[in-house]
């Protein structure tokens, strides 16, 4: 997709913005099929189209400010959304006791202090998730008021060495912390903050009992943020937590995808032979488009890398995507070289930062409909540049 194909400056969807309008709140729960035909207008072109005057490209803070802050902490979901980020993203997993909180995985080792405390030190333990065996701590084995003497810290201080100024100075935040603190900012900014909300591990969670999908919904409704013009998204790497969700919640859904020959955990427990190849594939496409309103694709899904690292040639999954009316949020822009195409990075240093905004032009010019980022100011001026508003 060339840029005859450039998407507009604010655009809106079909029926998610005809409810909006409209004040119908939500379907009546229950008529999946019915449901997913609703809302599955969430496109109404193949050119990019935003959803209900989201900007296009929009820009999602990938969990919070992280290029910036310790990820998935008040500190950095604040910080991007001071930063103008359209949409803020939270990767959800359970507690022992049933809450929600926001890590990007429920193996705590890298992402809180939990080794400085010794009177956790004997629930460090070994355990598989998803076909990976990892040894670390886990949010599963601890209660919400346990967590919350934890504080968060930076992930990956190797390439973040600045970000670790900030540890320690967060606590782990609870879902239900950071809707009400959207609900707080929207009111004084007089307009609604847009979440992009994940499940993780889905399947691993329901044979342990603390299923992801109807605590979210029950937080959704507590604050009005289940019905088809609701200011988020609702996304999972398990088609089959968004099919759930699906029968719960009329809000936009997104099925996150991996690498092409990776298989969703959901299929591997289910025996479903399908890839994500498979899923990308037009009658892939057309079976997502049943149930959900978006995907999520890796960049690479969009374009592929060559052996040597830099960008080699779009594929059709862009166009494939919007003829099913399909709205598309690839991951992850990074600014440093280490995480850019071969063909971007600048200098010998892998974590000085590179021809970022050369990356992201390359990557709008596809026709995406946003992007998630680290660096959500660096993503902006890029989607500004690109929509001519500067």
């Amino acid at each position: 997709m060339g840029q005859e194909q450039q998407p507009g400056r604010r655009t809106v969807l079909g029926a998610a913005a005809v409810l909006g309008a409209a004040g119908t709140g939500a379907v009546a729960l229950g008529g999946g099929t019915a449901q997913a035909a609703e809302r599955s207008s969430v496109r109404t072109d193949g050119r990019g189209r935003g959803h209900r005057g989201l900007p296009t490209p929009a820009v999602v803070a990938h969990r919070g400010a992280s290029g910036y802050r310790p990820e998935h902490t008040l500190g950095s979901y604040q910080l991007a959304l001071d930063m103008g980020a359209d949409i803020i993203e939270q990767d959800l997993v359970p507690t022992k006791d049933g809450h929600l909180v926001c890590r990007h995985e429920n193996d705590i080792t890298a992402t809180t202090d939990v080794a400085d405390h010794p009177e956790f030190a004997s629930r460090r333990t070994t355990k598989t998730v998803d076909g990976k065996k990892l040894t670390g701590w886990f949010t599963e084995d601890f209660t919400l008021k346990e967590l919350k003497t934890l504080r968060a810290k930076e992930r990956i201080p190797q390439q973040r060495q600045h970000n670790t100024l900030y540890n320690g100075r967060w606590e782990v935040p609870s879902f239900a912390e950071v809707l009400e603190w959207a609900e707080k900012q929207g009111r004084r900014r007089g307009r609604p903050v847009w979440l992009h909300i994940e499940t993780k591990h889905p399947t691993y969670f329901r044979k342990l009992g603390l299923a992801l999908e109807k605590p979210l919904a029950k937080l959704l409704r507590r604050y009005g943020r289940h019905k088809a013009h609701a200011p988020n998204f609702l996304q999972s790497f398990e088609p089959s937590s968004i099919q759930q969700l699906s029968r719960l919640v009329d809000c936009p859904l997104v099925v996150l995808l991996s690498g092409p020959t990776s298989r969703p955990w959901d299929f591997v427990e289910a025996g479903d032979p399908r890839t994500v190849a498979d899923l990308v594939e037009p009658e892939g496409l057309k079976w997502i488009s049943g149930f959900a309103q978006g995907i999520g694709p890796t960049l690479d899904l969009i374009i592929p890398r060559k052996p040597d690292g830099s960008l080699g040639e779009e594929t059709t999954l862009v166009r494939d995507a919007h003829a099913r009316k399909l709205v598309l949020h690839p991951y992850t822009m990074r600014n440093e070289n280490t995480f850019l195409p071969a063909d971007f990075r600048v200098g010998d240093d892998p974590n000085a930062y590179g021809d970022a905004f050369g990356a992201f032009k390359r990557y709008f010019a596809t026709g995406i409909d946003g992007l998630f980022s680290d660096n959500c100011d660096t993503a902006l001026l890029a989607a500004a540049d690109f929509r001519g508003d500067r």
